[in-house]
């Protein structure tokens, strides 16, 4: 049924597309001619083409580029009339062309152009170019979004597998450079509850409210050095002048629907902009199971359990911006925004323990869960820049901001079943498997201080430096009630409750030189962090303890332009992993009595460094980018696992049992490593209605603990491709797919997947003001199961899991206004990227962790 209401949704789609073209359909005609330099009288390679009518001039019908010998030959349906061309390069005077297309005459010769040197700067004139999807700089790599038709149907999280050095993989994963240790930036400012939460976020916004965005291989100096892949910034919309704008649009699929608008107005020196977004998600349920094994018991042997769950809830975001230009050299930025979640969730499984002969058991029981949470992040900022009257590169800029990061997790926990009943009593004794109720609460307050100053030294030397404070204050209070039995008397329990008060105070300074001299660029930096913590438990069995970090981390990076479309990068870069409060909070969590977790106070930042060398060339038609990596660390934190094989259970810090069966997980600095990959990514236009493009990494791993007596290495891979391509009747077809090899990780490997989606787009009304998508994604498969595997010295682990795949669905949106103007932003803002990622997602302890 769900099959036929999807051909029949595109069957009505298509028709009315077809429609609507035959109502308005415009004529073919053929422009061509070549463009000269009136010296050397040779073709004139990549100049901006853009032509119009003659009675519109500000609203271009055809944006293209002439070819490496200077020929350009442009199809164009539009209707007949007076129109006019104007191409332009850099240095040249534009030319500027009126010709008349006519009926009768469909192909239009223009002859040879000549172009000559500019003589003078004119002021007040906007040259308008084809904006290229990749540009290159010589620490960074930018996608523009903005001028790619599959923003209006697909989140940030499916754009993003189009975007040089990053991947996402089967299960929304996100990496970059081969690493999921990155930071999130929002225009030019950190965001860490979505560097913490980067699939939940990500795939819950829309793209076409983002204009590019940024991949920050090689942060510098002035970047807080947490975090080895390096930093994602996603630059919102806008650009232009007077007036305003908004756009209002709706989507459904089959797992829920949303709606959002987008607005901004633009009134001499003041800015405003206002956008808001809800989702409301119903996925299907999910399942997963495990199998463990236990090399030395016989009794209790095979560990096999098995878990269905489903959750609903709504992710909704909004932020207000506003910039004032007090004069010339001052400007005044002031944002407010927030975004988060609710849900509900419930769960079922069993599990039971085989003996040796995979018959008999010792126990079983099964287990039901239901729960509710939230998540919310709640952020604001005011950012002072003030500018050189003598220079305009020179500047200072002071900023504020204040983050809060509340989470609320309340959840009820029954055991049913349990067998054999004659030792039923024992079990729950030893397994701790009695009813209980977890209500807990945690929350980030940050606030942020910092000044940063640039200035030119004559024409080929920048200098930046910087200073920043950060106070960061982190509460967790977890309320544990047990109730005895089958009841729900629930009593709260003082000693597997946990209450505690994180406090962080970070210092530190930057320096940073830029030497532009031709086309080399060179880019040394130091930056110095020093970080103080204090924690101190109320409730529960942690100990207090205090921390302090204290790191120099150099970066350097050198860029060479070996021709007009042609860039090779080179660098080192130190970057560091600050423990967060889930690596290093010692309390000890038995909620789930077969796997226990305790984080390990005693452990020290981890360090990693990197030689990256890369080679690009970007041309109107084709774009390549190879990046050679390798990366190396000696300290790495691990998450370390082992079987409690003894009868009588096993002792931690004296006081902590874990039961026999149990597998108890902790982290140290065990870890070494070693790692080369090679990225790459091609974009081929293959002509102007189709688009292909492949992105791409291979890398060979190899991971060591010494002390442990672990060590795994191997290769791994996986490939993004698709191609876009504009059907007749202007309608978009987009087609991708990817997939990926297990990965390697110092235990064991995770399962290997791939994807493939169908979209359909078209614009209509004037301007494009309406636009209509639908889109179809595994459509095959209704469900896609993950593997993993893990070993260690006394047992054998392995766990899969099936999640809903098939995803299908429309979106709907209407623009009104005329304005595309941005809020203007200081060219230096706060970047708080120092917070471990990946540690404890939406639930971890500490809120937002702990540096």
């Amino acid at each position: 049924m769900k099959h036929r209401l999807l051909l029949l949704l595109l069957f009505m789609f298509v028709t009315s597309a077809l429609g609507w073209a035959q109502k308005s359909a415009p004529l073919s005609f053929t422009v061509k001619g070549i463009l000269l330099d009136s010296l050397t009288q040779e073709g004139e390679p990549y100049a901006t083409i853009r032509i119009t009518k003659k009675n519109a001039p500000n609203k271009a019908v055809k944006m293209a580029v002439t070819g490496a010998n200077g020929h350009f030959q442009e199809k164009l349906n539009v209707a007949s009339g007076e129109y006019v061309i104007t191409i332009s390069s850099i240095g040249k005077s534009p030319i500027v062309k009126e010709f008349a297309l006519k009926p009768s005459v469909r192909v239009v010769d223009l002859g040879t152009l000549y172009s000559s040197e500019a003589n003078n700067v004119l002021k007040g004139v906007e040259i308008v170019a084809q904006k290229p999807l990749v540009k290159v700089d010589v620490d960074k790599i930018e996608y523009n979004i903005e001028d790619d038709p599959d923003l209006k149907s697909n989140s940030i999280l499916e754009m993003l597998r189009k975007v040089p050095l990053v991947t996402v993989d089967g299960e929304d994963n996100v990496q970059v450079n081969g690493s999921s240790s990155f930071k999130i930036h929002v225009n030019g400012k950190p965001n860490n509850m979505m560097s913490n939460n980067p699939k939940e976020v990500l795939k819950s916004m829309p793209a076409n409210t983002i204009k590019y965005i940024e991949v920050i291989t090689s942060p510098g100096a002035k970047y807080d050095a947490e975090g080895i892949g390096g930093i994602l910034n996603i630059v919102t919309v806008g650009s232009g002048f007077e007036g305003y704008t908004a756009t209002f649009r709706g989507n459904a699929n089959n797992n829920g629907v949303g709606a959002g608008s987008y607005a901004m107005i633009k009134q001499g020196k003041l800015t405003l902009s206002a956008n808001y977004n809800y989702n409301y998600n119903n996925s299907p349920r999910s399942y997963s199971d495990s199998y463990r094994e236990n090399y030395e018991s016989d009794k209790e042997k095979y560990l096999e359990s098995e878990s269905s769950s489903k959750s609903k809830g709504n992710f909704q975001y909004g932020n207000l911006e506003a910039s004032y230009e007090i004069d010339t050299l001052r400007l005044l930025t002031v944002a407010f925004g927030m975004y988060g979640s609710n849900n509900k969730s419930n769960s079922d499984g069993s599990t039971i323990m085989y003996g040796a002969d995979h018959q008999s058991f010792a126990y079983r029981y099964n287990t039901d869960n239901h729960g509710k949470g939230s998540w919310y992040s709640i952020n604001g900022n005011v950012d002072y820049q003030r500018t050189s009257k003598k220079n305009k590169e020179r500047m200072i800029t002071l900023s504020y901001k204040i983050n809060s990061q509340p989470q609320t997790n309340d959840s009820y926990n029954t055991y049913l079943d349990i067998e054999p009943e004659a030792d039923r009593q024992e079990i729950v004794d030893n397994l701790l498997l009695k009813n209980f109720h977890s209500d807990g609460k945690t929350n980030t307050m940050e606030q942020t201080f910092q000044v940063d100053f640039t200035t030119p030294i004559g024409e080929l030397h920048t200098i930046e430096t910087g200073a920043k404070y950060i106070f960061r204050r982190n509460s967790s209070d977890n309320k544990f009630y047990e109730a005895e039995g089958g009841s729900e008397n629930y009593v709260y329990t003082e000693d597997r409750s946990s209450e505690y008060r994180h406090l962080n105070h970070i210092i530190s300074a930057y320096a940073g030189y830029t030497l532009k001299y031709k086309g080399l660029t060179f880019k040394p930096g130091l930056r110095y962090e020093q970080t103080v913590q204090r924690v101190k438990y109320i409730v529960g069995q942690g100990e207090d303890f205090n921390t302090n970090f204290s790191d120099l981390i150099p970066s350097v990076s050198l860029g060479i332009k070996l021709g007009k479309t042609q860039n090779l990068r080179g660098g080192y870069n130190m970057r560091i992993w600050r423990p967060g409060i889930w690596n290093l909070n010692p309390y000890f969590d038995n909620q789930n009595p077969m796997f226990i977790n305790q984080g390990n106070p005693n452990l020290k930042s981890e360090k990693s460094h990197s030689f990256d060398l890369s080679y690009s060339n970007f041309t109107a038609k084709f774009n390549v980018n190879l990046s050679l990596r390798h990366s190396f660390n000696n300290n790495g934190i691990e998450r370390v696992s082992h079987l409690v094989t003894d009868p009588n259970g096993e002792i931690f810090d004296g006081d902590h049992k874990a039961p026999q069966g149990a597998l108890y997980s902790t982290y140290d600095n065990i870890g070494k490593s070693r790692e080369t990959g090679l990225s790459f990514y091609v974009n081929w236009n293959a002509s102007p209605k189709t688009r292909i493009y492949i992105n791409g990494r291979g890398n060979y791993r190899d991971l060591r603990s010494p002390s442990q007596n672990l060590h795994n290495y191997g290769w791994s891979g996986s490939a993004y491709g698709g191609i876009q391509h504009t059907l007749p009747w202007k309608i978009r077809l987009s087609l991708n797919g990817g997939g990926s090899t297990p990965y390697i990780s110092l235990q064991g490997k995770g399962s290997g997947y791939n994807y493939y989606g169908l979209g359909l787009s078209r614009s209509f009304l004037k301007e494009d003001r309406l636009s209509l998508n639908v889109y179809c994604n595994n459509f095959v498969e209704k469900y896609r199961t993950y593997n993993n595997h893990t070993e260690g010295q006394n047992f054998m682990s392995r766990s899969s899991s099936k999640y809903p795949s098939r995803y299908y669905g429309f979106s709907i949106s209407y623009r009104i206004g005329e304005l595309k103007a941005s809020v203007k932003k200081a060219a230096r803002s706060i970047d708080n990227n120092d917070v471990k990622g990946g540690g404890g997602g939406n639930g971890n302890t500490g809120g937002g962790g702990a540096q």
